[in-house]
This record gives structure tokens, sequence and C-alpha cells, in this order.
């Protein structure tokens, strides 16, 4: 299985931007994951394969995770974007788990990542 995220770049504090993750087989539960210099990697948003999401507190009400299954694809649909967001993005999927979890030695796979700088 690979991950091929896409849709990072730089915006304005208050703007948005939509990544994608293109999936070449099947998975189960799937999250976004960010890690800014010097800093761990933190959880972003998750979502089961039936379609449940999770999100970590510092983005919910701003970001939205969804997936289509038939076109495998994960998508991150973010707004309200502040300086504090920019990061590396990565895409991760399980091979088993029916719902995200917070942890990020739980997936299996992963993309490459891809750059979100957000301007003040």
């Amino acid at each position: 299985v690979q991950l091929q995220a896409s849709g990072g770049g730089l915006v304005q504090a208050g703007g948005s931007l939509r990544l994608s993750c293109v999936v070449s087989g099947r998975t189960f539960a799937m999250a976004w994951f960010r890690q800014a210099p010097g800093k761990e990697r933190e959880f972003v948003a998750g979502i089961s394969r039936s379609g449940a999401t999770d999100y970590a507190d510092s983005v919910k009400g701003r970001f939205a995770v969804s997936r289509d299954n038939a076109k495998n694809t994960v998508s991150l649909q973010m707004n309200s974007l502040k300086p504090e967001d920019s990061a590396i993005y990565y895409c991760a999927a399980s091979s088993d788990r029916l719902r995200a979890t917070m942890n990020p030695g739980r997936y299996d796979y992963w993309g490459q990542g891809t750059q979100v700088t957000v301007s003040s």
C-alpha cells in the first residue's frame, strides 16, 4: 500500500487549504498527522472506513476530514488557518484498525508529507 499526499502550500492566516491523499490499496482507519520543526508528530484528524471522524481539540470546528472509498482518497479541508497550523502534514493508514487512533505507532502506512505554511 502506498500513500501520496498533495495540496500543501503557503497561505495567509484565515485562509483555507485542502489536502488530499491517494491510497493505492484497501485500508481501514486513516488519519492526518502533522509535525512542526522541533516538535513531535501529532494527530490532527482521523476517519474510519465507515466515515466516523475524530479531531484534535486544536482543529475542531476548523478542519474536516473525509474519504471516498471508491476512489481510495482521504481529504482534509482546513479553514481559518492559523500560523500555529504550519507543519508538514502526513496521511496515514491502518491495515486493520476500524477506528482512527491518535497513536502514530498504530498506523502501518505513511505518505511522504506535504508542507503547509500559514503566514501571519
